[in-house]
């Protein structure tokens, strides 16, 4: 069964993403580093038992000889939300039931963070990338333990689809209070997260 795991901005650079999140929200990231199996590299901010990623191609990596991650090869114009990630105890397991083209499974690591990702062949997840990316944690160490807690707090993900109700079906029984799937004429992704500064939105 998915649980709603992070959720990710893209960025054409690292500090233009952090930037534009710290505004919205009037808090500081921290964490993150750098992916070299897929040439990117990352901030974080914990909400709780989840947490929101800003991530984006590293200049300063060498190029992989494969598709990065969340379609970062594709990606333009200004930072916005554009995945969200759900970690499964069985990866194997949850990518049989999803739907074609979810990815395989990607064992990957920074620094004593380990996990298995699957990681689709061109770098793009069912349903335009509404679909969430997939992931299983090795152990019991994960991102949100290790962050500052900047009093930030996931209120709201909503995923608008064209074809909500068939994305809905494809997520099979996933429920969680925090995400809607609603339907809408483009893939648009909007968070609200309670701040210490109020509710704020990210988009």
């Amino acid at each position: 069964m998915h649980e709603l795991d992070h959720i990710a901005v893209a960025a054409g650079t690292l500090d233009e993403g952090v930037a534009a999140v710290e505004q919205a929200l009037g808090v500081s990231l921290s964490g993150g580093g750098e992916h070299p199996l897929m040439g990117t590299h990352n901030r974080l901010l914990g909400l709780g038992n989840v947490y929101l990623e800003v991530i984006s191609i590293n200049p300063d990596a060498p190029a992989p000889d494969h598709p990065r991650w969340f379609d970062l090869d594709r990606f333009s114009g200004v930072p916005r939300l554009t995945n969200w990630i759900c970690r499964n105890d069985d990866l194997e397991s949850a990518i049989a039931a999803s739907p074609d083209g979810v990815g395989v499974p990607v064992a990957l690591s920074r620094g004593d963070l380990r996990w298995r990702m699957a990681v689709p062949a061109d770098g793009k997840l069912p349903f335009d990338n509404a679909y969430p990316a997939l992931i299983q944690w090795q152990g019991a160490l994960h991102p949100a333990d290790l962050l500052v807690d900047a009093g930030c707090r996931l209120r709201k993900l909503e995923v608008s689809h064209p074809k909500a109700d068939a994305l809905q079906q494809a997520l099979g029984g996933f429920v969680d209070p925090r995400v809607a799937i609603v339907q809408g004429d483009r893939v648009a992704f909007r968070v609200e997260v309670e701040t210490p500064h109020g509710v704020r939105i990210l988009q």
